[in-house]
Parts: C-alpha cells; sequence; structure tokens
C-alpha cells in the first residue's frame, strides 16, 4: 500500500509542472516601446520630391540654452532653427528638408544641431525615407 501511494504522489508531483506552464504576457506589456522623438521615418516618397518635418527641441536644463550651428550629413538636407536662445522649459522648432532627387531605396540622413550645453554639446536628429521611382 505504502508503494502505490509513493508512485501516486510521485505521479501527481511530475505532472502538476505540465498543467501549470506560463501564461502569455497581458497586451500592455506586448506593446512596441515609443517612438525615438528624433527620429522621423517620411516612409515612401517619390524620387525629386522635397519633404519637410519640424522636430522639437526643448531646453530641459536649468540655465538659458544657446544653439551655436545646425549642419546636415549632405546637401540634400537642409535645417533652420526658429529660436536660437532658449529660457530653462522653453522649446524651439528644428525646421528639416529633404529632398530626394538622385535618390532610391533607403536613405537615412542626420541633422546635428550644436548647443552651448556641456553635457550634451550636440544633438542629433535622423530622417528615413524609401525612395522609389
Amino acid at each position: 500500500m505504502r508503494l502505490s501511494a509513493f508512485f501516486l504522489l510521485l505521479f501527481f508531483f511530475a505532472a502538476v509542472p505540465a498543467f501549470t506552464q506560463d501564461h502569455p504576457q497581458p497586451a500592455a506589456e506586448l506593446v512596441a516601446p515609443a517612438a525615438d522623438p528624433n527620429t522621423y521615418d517620411f516612409g515612401q516618397v517619390r524620387e525629386g520630391s522635397v519633404q519637410r518635418h519640424s522636430f522639437v527641441l526643448e531646453n530641459k536644463t536649468a540655465k538659458v540654452l544657446t544653439i551655436k550651428d545646425t549642419s546636415t550629413s549632405c546637401g540634400c538636407t537642409a535645417s533652420v532653427v526658429k529660436d536660437k536662445t532658449l529660457k530653462p522649459g522653453e522649446s524651439t522648432q528644428i525646421e528639416v528638408k529633404f529632398n530626394s532627387r538622385g535618390y532610391s531605396g533607403q536613405v537615412k540622413q542626420f541633422v546635428y544641431v550644436a548647443t552651448d550645453d556641456l553635457d550634451n554639446p550636440v544633438v542629433r536628429y535622423i530622417i528615413k525615407a524609401d525612395v522609389v521611382k
């Protein structure tokens, strides 16, 4: 009798893990991470078209922030800064224009904003596009 009770308990403890498998994660945990605010994807664009996007640059420091300069990774991309001096908490628009003439396929270009913030002297923005004929 003891032997059959032992085997019954052994079977029970061996079978329990098979019925207590991990459950899938709730839907809230499966949500993709938020998009990077410093990256913008124009998606599919026609070759030769000019695309525009405005990024927001916020002064998150406790001091006045001065934008020294902007530059881009190629001549096909231009940028203009609305306000070059920002008080703490203020923000400005970085207007970016991308000319897709001469491009095809996946394109990635960069916009660099130089500031006087010693902790973050250059802010990099990325634009992407899939250029089609």
